[in-house]
């Protein structure tokens, strides 16, 4: 597989393309400009875009002149036509594990809102939030996926036992937000007698 620069004003888009796709321009943008054009455009020997047709509007948008494309010469019409339905339906057909993905969300200190995850970032858990895998007994790592307004308030309720040492066992951690978090629940248990 060779993968070729060409100028946008060479490339053109399939006029017929079912995809709607204008949604998802801006964070396409978004990542091709936080992490460069990693993904080539697929286009026949016609220079007929075969996938990517977000990818070559956000290139537009970002005024790019040139953008890496992968020539499938080697297809006939039929799948061509057919490719073009298909590498976009697959996408389609995946879901994400929700016990891993809180997981990989909390290693990650970008804020990534605009790719549609949403949780509490690495700066307001602290550096010590992630254990590699031989520091975690005998210490769990919880992650945890919030709207903006649950983790105001769970940020608060720490920040208020901490100002006012009500902190009363840290169980040796040194994760000052996982033991703010407990002492909220403790409270909230203590009066409900559960403990």
């Amino acid at each position: 597989m060779n993968i070729i620069q060409l100028s946008l004003k060479e490339i053109h888009p399939y006029k017929n393309n079912p995809r709607k796709n204008d949604s998802s321009v801006e964070a396409v943008a978004a990542s091709i400009k936080q992490y460069g054009f990693l993904v080539p455009l697929v286009i026949s020997a016609g220079h007929e875009i075969i996938a990517g047709h977000t990818r070559y509007k956000a290139a537009a948008k970002l005024g790019l002149k040139s953008v890496p494309c992968v020539i499938a010469d080697e297809l006939s019409e039929e799948q061509i036509k057919a490719f073009r339905l298909v590498d976009n339906k697959v996408g389609e057909l995946a879901e994400w594990d929700v016990d891993l993905l809180p997981l990989e969300l909390a290693d990650i200190a970008q804020d990534l809102s605009i790719f549609g995850f949403d949780s509490i970032s690495e700066e307001e858990f602290g550096e010590e939030f992630t254990l590699d895998s031989g520091e975690k007994k005998p210490y769990q790592q919880i992650s945890l996926t919030l709207h903006d307004k649950q983790a105001e308030l769970i940020m608060a309720c720490i920040d208020y036992v901490h100002t006012h040492d009500e902190v009363q066992e840290t169980f040796g951690n040194e994760n000052q937000k996982g033991n703010g978090v407990y002492e909220v629940v403790r409270q909230w248990a203590e009066q409900r007698k559960l403990v």
